[in-house]
């Protein structure tokens, strides 16, 4: 059978899945994803990642403000498609929105639903200390990634995982999910929709900058997860011994001790230890203002009356 898409998208996540649906078979007709907008420090309008790859690829782009409008409405009824591909958009689609594709519209979100629903699912993971994310491919409706749930891929978070790695192979499996779900419906199969268990629901709220700063009367391990969840963005804060640097990567250890917490309680060429109000937390890797991300042996060079005073 032949399939007219609409693909919707816009950050670097989304990518992969559009050259699923390119890869698949599937006629391409349009891709929608946010206007352009001021990036780098000169501010220049930038086109999105996944505008980039639909140039490079001849597919036509839509860029509404909105898709609340009769206009945006009539001008997606035009593309007369069969299926919309949503990932990572940005824009809401209204329930008058949702009933234009034949086959309704297809949302790949990044967690197991209906756990972290929203829009920070990868790094609410981390965060809580999850031991398993993963993708699923989700027939929309009108609610928040409430949706029946198509196909679902699987993975284990290690304790080498930050917000970034997860997010890369993350968005690879969503390529993976999406193109199996293609293939199927191309070979006309219909997919079985499994309703949401109406337990489990958490909702994962946008990151705030805020939230990167580091607590140490909090147990070591939840700092240890703060660290991995915002890197590469917005990357956790504390200070050491006076100064506020960013912490790129840090370990919790399981050690006792009687110092305040915040107080620096040992430092090596692996690591500079904090007291926490639970263990110990080993910065290994840190930035200081102005400059560029450095191992802890190299933090300690440059002040190395911290490392005497040990």
């Amino acid at each position: 059978m032949s399939l007219r898409l609409v693909f919707a998208g816009t950050p670097e996540f989304s990518v992969p899945c559009l050259e699923a649906c390119r890869a698949s078979g599937a006629d391409v007709v349009a891709v929608y994803t946010q206007p352009d907008r001021p990036a780098g420090r000169g501010r220049k309008l930038t086109p999105s990642p996944v505008k980039q790859a639909a140039l490079a690829a001849n597919i036509p782009v839509e860029q509404p403000e909105t898709l609340k409008t009769v206009e945006a409405r009539k001008t997606l009824e035009a593309y007369r498609p069969d299926v919309m591909v949503v990932v990572a958009y940005g824009l809401i689609l209204s329930p008058k929105i949702l009933a234009i594709p034949r086959l309704g519209c297809w949302n790949v979100h990044a967690s197991l639903l209906p756990r972290w629903r929203g829009a920070a699912p990868i790094q609410r993971a981390i965060l809580a200390g999850d031991a398993e994310s993963g993708v699923d491919l989700m027939k929309m409706e009108a609610g928040l990634d409430t949706g029946p749930v198509l196909l679902e891929r699987r993975t284990a978070i290690t304790r080498d995982d930050t917000g970034g790695t997860l997010h890369d192979r993350l968005s690879a499996l969503g390529a993976d999910v999406l193109a199996e779900g293609l293939r199927r419906i191309l070979a006309g199969e219909t997919l079985q929709a499994t309703a949401q268990p109406d337990h489990g629901v958490v909702y994962a709220h946008k990151l705030e900058k805020a939230e990167a700063r580091l607590d140490f009367a909090r147990p070591a391990t939840a700092l240890e997860h703060q660290v991995r969840a915002f890197d590469p963005w917005p990357v956790a804060e504390g200070e050491i011994a006076g100064e506020t640097v960013r912490i790129w990567a840090a370990r919790a250890i399981d050690q006792s001790h009687d110092a305040a917490p915040g107080h620096v309680i040992a430092t090596q060429r692996d690591g500079i230890d904090i007291a926490c109000g639970e263990g110990v937390l080993r910065v290994t890797s840190l930035q200081r203002a102005g400059g560029k991300r450095i191992t802890a042996a190299d933090y300690l060079n440059a002040r190395p009356l911290l490392r005497q005073s040990r």
